[in-house]
């Protein structure tokens, strides 16, 4: 069977530039998600990368546990999955829609992490220092 953790660190970097997309179009709450989504796929593409392929978690921290990774990466992960739900759905909240929730400074913040997960997996596709 073919390792795909390559397709798999294309897709984060190609939705990395999605994510930066949406927050220069100001959509906070969505540019939130993809940053979440584009930390998911890169540290899948690591996991790939190690021959670990039995990880379906959707939370960039439990992979990261499992892989035994913690410091910088654990940090960002903990803060990226705060947006796979609130930032998508309406009783993430007790009124009103995500969108109404989330600020600029979030969803730079959010992508700014997105990106250095990628250059971490990119750069240091099988270290666990990070």
């Amino acid at each position: 069977m073919q390792n795909r953790w390559r397709d798999w660190l294309m897709q984060a970097e190609e939705d990395l530039l999605w994510a930066r997309e949406t927050l220069n179009n100001g959509r906070f709450s969505q540019a939130c998600f993809a940053a979440q989504q584009v930390g998911e796929k890169a540290i899948k593409a690591l996991a790939l990368r190690r021959g670990n392929d039995e990880i379906r978690s959707h939370s960039i921290r439990e992979i990261a546990a499992a892989l035994e990774i913690n410091g910088e990466v654990e940090a960002i992960a903990k803060r990226l999955d705060l947006y796979y739900i609130s930032a998508r759905y309406p009783d993430a909240f007790p009124s009103g829609a995500p969108f109404e929730y989330f600020t600029e400074d979030q969803a730079r913040e959010a992508v700014d992490f997105a990106g250095r997960l990628v250059s971490i997996v990119r750069k240091h596709p099988d270290d666990t220092a990070e």
